[in-house]
Order: C-alpha cells, then sequence, then structure tokens
C-alpha cells in the first residue's frame, strides 16, 4: 500500500519515527512529508500568507520530507504537488497526548487525516495518551496491523478513523474498542509565570472533568485502558437548528 506519513508533532517527534519504521516492516511503500516544527492544536489551518519550504531529511534508516507549514500544508502540498498518484492512505501520528471530544477540532494531527479525507483519500488519526512518550514502536505495530482489518471500502466518502492508544505498555492495554467521541467539554484555566524580567505571561491549561465523561466513549474507554476507534465525519450542519429555523424563518 502506497502511504503517506504526516503528524503535528514534526518531523523528528518519536510517534512519527516509530509508524515510520512500523509501515516499512510491513511493506508498505511510505512517503514523509510533516512540518518542521511542532505544530500542535493548529487544527485544520493552512498557510495561505507566506510561502512553503520542504527540506529533506535522511537520518540512518529514515528518510522524509519536513515542510514549514502546518499538518494540512504538508498533506495539501504533498497530494497536489509531489504523489502522482496519490497515495492509499494517509496516516497522522503518533500524536504526544490523545485527540478525544473537542480535541478532534483542535487537533493537527486530526487536521492533516481530515485534509486527507476532503481530498478523497483515506485518513487515520492515531494518537498516545500521554506527552512525553519515549518508544512507542509497539503501538505503532498495533496500528499498522489495523489498517488491513478496516472496512475501508464500505466506510462512507470522506470519513476519517481516530484511533487512541492509553497511556500503558502494549502488554497491559485492553482491547480495542469502536466508540463515539465523549461531548465533555474542557475547564480550561491560565496559569499565571513570571518571565527572568519579572513580566507575566499566561500558559494554559485544562481537564475534561471526570463526572461529565458518559461511559462508552472515547475518553471513557482510554481511562479504563482500551485502544478506541472513533469514525469521524465533518458535517457540521446543526440539523436540530435548522428545523427549528425552517419553522419559525420559513
Amino acid at each position: 500500500m502506497r502511504i503517506l506519513l504526516s503528524n503535528d508533532d514534526g518531523i523528528q517527534a518519536v510517534g512519527l519515527r516509530a509508524l515510520y519504521t512500523a509501515l516499512k516492516e510491513a511493506g508498505h511503500d511510505v512517503s514523509v512529508y510533516a512540518p518542521v516544527t511542532e505544530q500542535s492544536a493548529v487544527g485544520h489551518a493552512v498557510t495561505i500568507a507566506m510561502p512553503l519550504r520542504v527540506k529533506e531529511f535522511k537520518e540512518n534508516s529514515f528518510e522524509g520530507r519536513g515542510v514549514s507549514g502546518t499538518p494540512a500544508d504538508c498533506v495539501k502540498l504533498a497530494l497536489t504537488t509531489f504523489m502522482d498518484p496519490l497515495p492509499d492512505l494517509v496516516v497522522s501520528g503518533i500524536n504526544a497526548g490523545a485527540n478525544v471530544g473537542v480535541d478532534i477540532i483542535y487537533s493537527g494531527t486530526v487536521g492533516a487525516a481530515t485534509e486527507a479525507a476532503l481530498m478523497g483519500v483515506r485518513g487515520l488519526a492515531v494518537s498516545y495518551d500521554g506527552f512525553a512518550p519515549v518508544n512507542l514502536i509497539e503501538q505503532a505495530r498495533h496500528a499498522v496491523s489495523l489498517i488491513d482489518r478496516i472496512p475501508w471500502q464500505d466506510l462512507p466518502q470522506r470519513s476519517v478513523m481516530n484511533l487512541n492508544y492509553p497511556d500503558l505498555p502494549m502488554e497491559q492495554t485492553k482491547e480495542l474498542k469502536c466508540c463515539p467521541h465523549t461531548r465533555a467539554m474542557y475547564e480550561d484555566w491560565f496559569e499565571e509565570r513570571h518571565d527572568p524580567r519579572g513580566h507575566p505571561y499566561y500558559w494554559l491549561t485544562g481537564v475534561i472533568p471526570g463526572d461529565k465523561v458518559s461511559e462508552g466513549t472515547d475518553r471513557d474507554f482510554l481511562w479504563k485502558g482500551h485502544v478506541t476507534l472513533t469514525p469521524l465525519r465533518f458535517d457540521f450542519t446543526n440539523r436540530e437548528a435548522l428545523d427549528i429555523l425552517g419553522k419559525t424563518l420559513g
């Protein structure tokens, strides 16, 4: 299978390198187009006010192209300019930090997979529920093993698969759960800190309260040690509100 690999943590990230190794082990033809620098939480942003530059990375057994843009930029550039024919699949990740619930909107990892889907190529986003992974090769091998098991041909067009791993060694990880994403929202706050010159700055942090998370959702299953797979679609129309407006405004 011809696969485009990207992410939002940058081309030198642990998760991307693990996926590259696992995909190569499985015999896939892998092309890497990923941000040169970390692009976490940029969502589906694209660059329109400055040019994109591409840098070759060749290190030991790794080869890829770093792009001076967002994850969506990487996928858009690769699919329109460099990859002919188009790949069979775009894989994005493995992200440091889960992408569940509202993270789906913020996530550059999901943004890369979504850009693929919008351009008619299957998209798979992969994330890990920990922010300082050291070695994700077992998670990567598991993710690669799922690629051939997902019934891509039976899924609706422009579907994105959102795969998340718990913050556990794979031997302690529980079975895969196909599930909806949580609707619980973050409770956010900013921590005020001071730089060496005494000037204040503000660092965003937040949590999803456990009592707001419904059973059977991705966040719930991740906390319980399961791998989760959530199919996504990007139809933003609020049909309930549309019916109300139709009755009220005609």
